[in-house]
């Protein structure tokens, strides 16, 4: 009596082609897409544009986590200044600095709040700090600030000017297109110039501020930095917001 057989099955028709690696603009645009939603600028949402700016600056705790510090060494610097010597407490203003950074990310981690401003201004206040020591001149506290916008500047620029505006890769991620907004001229268009926009924030701020820094100004220095971040920092965002929900009006979640 003959077996009965079972068709073989050719191999080829179980492997199914691997899905395509994502390429490099791809995971940039998840990358800032993700790290955009995370601070509440999802284009699809439905909150108001002073919602979202107050969002993206953190409510009234991320406020004061990002100014406090700055301010408290501004002031104590420039109260404890001898015109003698020179110079202010250098060591008591760094330590309050400091002190409140590391106050504001143990609040965060007894609250079990979200962690990552507050320890990543504590990153950047131990390292202003320990570079003023290191130096011993106060506005060597600033320099970590200077180099964060040229970076982030020199970014946005390059950006735009070869077409791949980091504005229109994350929007691009948040709405679902990828990198098809860059067939849109009008997309493309208003993609460049907030870019840029970005690009002449963060060039505007060195140009006012490193000038006072060769100076050896620590107190002009500092309240300037204070004036250029936050409240320029805010019409930027709304800026952006209203551009960007002007060229998707009606893709709402």
């Amino acid at each position: 009596m003959s077996e009965d057989r079972v068709p073989e099955r050719s191999e080829s028709s179980d492997l199914t082609p691997p899905p395509p690696e994502p390429s490099a603009s791809e995971l940039l645009g998840a990358a800032l897409g993700g790290a955009a939603r995370s601070a509440g600028l999802d284009p699809n949402s439905d909150a108001s544009t002073g919602r979202v700016v107050w969002t993206a600056m953190g409510g009234w705790r991320g406020v004061v986590e990002s100014v406090l510090p700055s301010l408290t060494f501004v002031l104590a610097f420039t109260l404890t200044y001898d015109p003698d010597a020179g110079t202010g407490n250098l060591p008591l203003s760094l330590g309050l600095s400091v002190g409140l950074a590391v106050v504001f990310t143990v609040i965060r981690l007894a609250t079990k709040s979200p962690p990552g401003p507050a320890i990543s201004g504590l990153i950047a206040t131990v390292a202003a700090a320990a570079l003023a020591l290191f130096t011993g001149r106060a506005e060597d506290n600033f320099i970590p600030g200077f180099v964060t916008n040229v970076l982030y500047g020199s970014a946005f620029l390059v950006s735009a000017l070869i077409g791949w505006s980091l504005i229109g890769l994350a929007v691009g991620f948040l709405m679902g297109e990828g990198t098809a907004w860059r067939k849109d001229k009008r997309k493309r268009r208003v993609f460049f110039w907030l870019a840029i926009a970005w690009a002449a924030l963060f060039a505007a701020r060195l140009a006012v501020q490193v000038p006072l820094y060769l100076s050896g100004d620590v107190t002009a220095l500092g309240t300037v930095k204070l004036i250029m971040g936050l409240p320029l920092f805010a019409p930027m965002v709304a800026v952006n917001w209203l551009a960007v929900r002007a060229l998707y009006p009606t893709q709402k979640a």
